[in-house]
């Protein structure tokens, strides 16, 4: 039998895996939701800068789920780790700069990730750009290089120590966003679709600056020793084809080609339909793509996905979180399981089962877990 790894690995080659891998793309969702069902240890231990307290907490929760990525990101510096140390008091736990005397309170995660304050969880739309000096002024200084300090100042060490500890077994992967998903980060939903639609020339002098930055983030992840990078893009399924090849294609062209340089498996994860726009995504040359499931009113289906691509690049699956993983029964699951597999023969084996969105709050682990033995088990037996 394959490790999880080595299913990930061979479902990039041309030839594809005979047993597929069964993976949570939100891994840090599931964690987030569930985190006194996975682990013993206090919620704040994700804000250590202990390493060895990060690293148990991490144990815990792989061997719980069965999942086969292993998520690696940046960590505090060895300077910081030196420096920073928590400490749970009565009136609350507090992150504190020994140095300074510098004290930050922490806060448990929400479930479900809503506000706090029970404010909508979304970003408003700020003062938009009418001029290019008004655009520079709001996007340069949203630009962050830390790639080539990482491995010096040990912002790499939690990721290195991951790896070596796991990483024979499971697939390591970062995260990054899309040029196009920081217009969101940067202007909200209504400033993104303004932007777009009523300033394209201005809205295009935005997008190599945040290229540069999706690229950052690629090399950030080669210096962790990540063997993939899932990039994000959400809301392309709103614009027309034209605008998504003239706003979105070019870019992420780029952002493919540096992963190939560095040897690092890109996986372009795309939110929405992708009806009118499959010939554009599959131009941008990403080594795998990921959808969601059929919802809000539109279906993606994983089989006609698959017949398409036809072993063009690698699929990711979309099984579904909540009508299937949280509500269906394990017969259901079974089936939809098989159907996931169904489509990763027809795109010749080149196929990482997969969900097509966060597991919700409401999904036990135990339910998790069955999703990944089941995909084991199943995946092993055709």
């Amino acid at each position: 039998m394959l490790t999880g790894r080595q299913k990930i690995e061979a479902a990039f080659s041309s030839e594809g895996s005979r047993e597929f891998a069964a993976t949570d793309c939100w891994e840090y969702v599931f964690i987030r939701d569930h985190w006194d069902q996975l682990t013993a240890s206090p919620w704040y231990d994700q804000y250590s800068p202990d390493l060895e307290r990060q690293t148990a907490w991490r144990r815990d929760v792989l061997a719980r789920t069965g999942q086969e990525l292993l998520h690696v990101d940046s960590f505090y510096s060895r300077q910081e780790r030196k420096d920073l140390t928590i400490d749970d008091r009565s009136e609350g736990v507090f992150l504190i700069d020994r140095t300074s005397g510098k004290l930050k309170k922490l806060e448990p995660p929400v479930i479900g990730g809503w506000s706090r304050h029970g404010q909508v969880a979304s970003v408003e739309t700020t003062s938009l750009p009418k001029t290019p000096e008004e655009l520079d002024a709001q996007v340069l200084p949203t630009q962050i290089f830390k790639a080539t300090r990482i491995k010096s100042d040990g912002s790499a060490d939690l990721a290195h120590a991951l790896i070596e500890e796991h990483g024979s077994q499971l697939y390591p992967i970062a995260y990054a966003d899309a040029p196009l998903w920081y217009f969101y980060e940067l202007w909200g939903f209504e400033g993104m679709m303004i932007m777009i639609g009523g300033q394209p020339e201005l809205a295009k002098r935005a997008l190599p600056h945040f290229t540069a930055r999706t690229i950052e983030a690629v090399r950030e992840a080669a210096m962790l020793g990540a063997a993939g990078i899932l990039i994000w893009e959400c809301f392309t399924d709103l614009i027309s084809p034209q605008a998504y090849e003239a706003f979105s294609v070019p870019y992420m062209r780029q952002v493919a080609d540096e992963c190939r340089s560095l040897g690092i498996k890109s996986i372009y994860g795309f939110a929405g339909n992708p009806a009118g726009k499959l010939d554009a995504i599959l131009s941008i040359g990403a080594d795998a793509l990921a959808f969601e499931e059929s919802k809000k009113d539109f279906v993606v289906d994983i089989n006609a996905l698959a017949e398409y691509i036809d072993g063009r690049c690698t699929l990711f699956g979309n099984l579904d979180a909540i009508g299937v993983l949280q509500d269906g029964s394990e017969a259901q699951l079974r089936d939809a399981i098989a159907e996931q597999i169904a489509a990763g023969r027809r795109n010749r084996n080149r196929f990482v089962v997969s969900l097509g969105s966060p597991v919700t709050p409401a999904t036990p682990v135990d339910r998790m877990r069955l999703y990944c033995d089941l995909v084991h088990e199943m995946s092993h037996d055709i």
